[in-house]
């Protein structure tokens, strides 16, 4: 899995750097909560391949789609939400011993704690724990980071919209996790 595993990240790099970039970033940022939780290290390494997977499947969205710098049209929307689907299709290709649930917690990254995510619309603890985490990691540094439509935010910009969705987008309990475990992260954003 690991040589496959390599090759994926690899693509995805030559695919589109930034998401590559991203990808490592909530990577860390994922293991960092996990530690904070105390997961097993196989546990550790479950959520470090399903937080580097976890956009693999835009090497299947339209460069018109993935590179757009500006906000979607209904169906551009549609087209990257099928990102998610897409991954887990590439996930379980592979056929290796952890595919399974690797895919799964590629698929629903993106499902919120009230079950308005996509794409199946899971709820509270119907959403993986995996999945959870990188949802968090994933929506911090989307907001800290320079995007082509948006300008980097400030840590405590961020944190105050990650607590305002705290029980709609995100599991309460993992949020207030993810806010101790940030303030010691060198992934912290900056408040300049």
């Amino acid at each position: 899995m690991e040589k496959v595993a390599l090759s994926l990240a690899t693509a995805l790099g030559a695919r589109d750097i930034h998401t590559r970039a991203h990808s490592d970033r909530v990577v860390q940022l994922s293991i960092e909560l996990g530690l904070h939780i105390e997961l097993s290290d196989e546990e550790l390494e479950m959520l470090a391949l399903g937080a580097q997977f976890h956009d693999l499947g835009k090497i299947g969205i339209p460069d018109k789609v993935l590179r757009k710098p500006a906000a979607f049209e209904e169906d551009e929307w549609a087209c990257m939400k099928q990102h998610a689907v897409i991954g887990e299709q590439i996930i379980l290709a592979i056929n290796g011993k952890n595919s399974p649930g690797i895919a799964r917690t590629v698929r629903h990254h993106h499902e919120h704690f009230d079950g308005s995510g996509y794409p199946d619309g899971l709820s509270g603890t119907e959403i993986p724990l995996f999945s959870r985490i990188i949802s968090l990691a994933d929506s911090y540094d989307a907001m800290i980071e320079t995007r082509a439509y948006h300008k980097p935010r400030q840590h405590k910009e961020v944190m105050d919209i990650l607590n305002s969705e705290a029980g709609r987008k995100h599991d309460p309990d993992l949020l207030y996790a993810f806010c101790q475990s940030i303030e010691r992260s060198p992934m912290r954003g900056t408040d300049a």
